[in-house]
């Protein structure tokens, strides 16, 4: 009898394609999301959802819901979630956790110490400058050209300070004068933290992914991303899978890269690249199963399935090679990412951007009768979770219009 999976986030698409793969395995997967409603309780090939348990008492509710722990695995999805159960790990045991170690998560998610290691190997990163405090913009601005890029160095590690100064978190936000830069490092100050300033690098995303165990790959997997949310750089709407043969020099950087941080298991390593140019700028190493994962699980690269196989029983499965013709879309954030391009363009922050409405609309539509286009959350044999997140989002637009009312 195969052991069950417990896994933390199943409110996402990510948690429902994990639910989706291991299921199609033959894998009995108990979730637990944040609400009733949460995306992937509504899947034929999850055995049981749960609500979670507020944080103290999160752990008494793994350890009941496990009650024979030997034949039970947990997974998580979230940077958060991957840092609880390393801090319990002990008082888990003998329940299997496969999550990456707390030391690889945090090479991973220090993405200053990510790029040191990276450009140790020869990999090109972005120029970048430390802000120490807000004077700090003129001498960035002599050095630099803009447009420049804003990023924490660990936006988690920093989150709760920005709520608690009113700031809201944004992973990337885009200046294109010295007034801008000030202004945006002034709005910082009272933190007494600043994120990293990086040069703005053109392109589009380029995500390498890889399965390591003990050192050497046992899986590679490559995709670039066609739209983002938002249009100046977010996460991906609409991906497309890539031969092994394309950018093979890149994915042997990588493989060091990920070596270099003793990582097991699997990660994406994220690049910019520009067409115009062939460069590859690293931007960051996810540590987590990333938001393009339901394309990975389309294409059979079976990062899922591996976690569990190799990480927790121990054995290397025998997989097909994955398919390199495929896009997936991610339905409404890339029809929100349609309506702004055609509609209110002047919403972009990247104004070095420039779209072609027409061709805009002419893809988005070409793409729904495509037989290369899969979706993040339809699927024709697991139909349920997409018709149900329409009805909850068409009843979040009811209890608007009734509070404008």
């Amino acid at each position: 009898m195969k052991p069950c999976v417990l896994l933390l986030g199943i409110d996402t698409p990510i948690g429902l394609a994990i639910v989706r793969e291991l299921g199609k395995h033959g894998v009995e997967v108990h979730g637990i999301g944040r609400s009733h409603g949460a995306l992937a309780s509504h899947s034929r090939f999850l055995a049981a959802a749960h609500v979670r348990a507020p944080a103290e008492e999160l752990l008494q509710q793994v350890v009941s819901l496990t009650g024979a722990p030997e034949r039970w695995m947990l997974m998580a999805i979230s940077e958060g979630d991957i840092a609880w159960v390393n801090a319990h790990r002990e008082a888990l045991r003998p329940l299997r956790c496969l999550v990456p170690s707390a030391q690889s998560m945090m090479l991973a998610t220090d993405k200053r110490r990510t790029l040191e290691l990276a450009a140790g190997l020869g990999i090109a990163v972005p120029r970048a400058w430390d802000i120490h405090s807000p004077d700090d913009s003129a001498r960035v601005a002599r050095e630099c050209t803009f447009p420049l890029v804003l990023k924490w160095s660990d936006p988690a590690a920093v989150s709760g300070v920005l709520v608690s100064h009113g700031i809201e978190l944004l992973k990337t936000e885009y200046c294109d004068s010295l007034p801008e830069l000030d202004a945006a490092l002034r709005r910082y100050a009272p933190l007494g933290q600043f994120p990293i300033v990086q040069e703005y690098c053109a392109g589009r995303g380029l995500g390498q992914f890889v399965f390591m165990h003990r050192g050497e790959p046992i899986r590679t997997f490559q995709h670039r991303r066609l739209h983002e949310w938002p249009p100046e750089g977010g996460f991906s709407t609409l991906c497309e899978s890539l031969p092994a043969s394309a950018h093979a020099p890149l994915m042997e950087r990588s493989i060091a890269l990920l070596r270099s941080m003793n990582w097991e298991g699997a990660a994406m390593v994220e690049y910019r690249y520009d067409d115009a140019t062939g460069r590859a700028v690293l931007m960051e190493v996810n540590g987590r199963f990333w938001g393009s994962l339901p394309l990975a699980v389309h294409c059979g690269a079976g990062f899922c399935w591996l976690t569990y196989s190799v990480l927790g029983l121990g054995t290397l499965p025998v997989l097909p090679e994955p398919r390199s013709d495929l896009q997936c879309r991610f339905g409404i954030p890339d029809l929100k990412r349609l309506l702004t391009i055609v509609f209110r363009p002047e919403r972009i922050q990247d104004r070095t951007l420039r779209f072609d409405r027409a061709a805009e609309l002419a893809d988005f539509f070409v793409g729904m009768v495509s037989p290369r286009m899969r979706y993040f959350v339809w699927r024709l044999d697991d139909p349920l979770p997409f018709l149900m997140d329409v009805w909850n989002g068409l009843k979040k637009i009811v209890r608007a219009g009734r509070r404008g009312a």
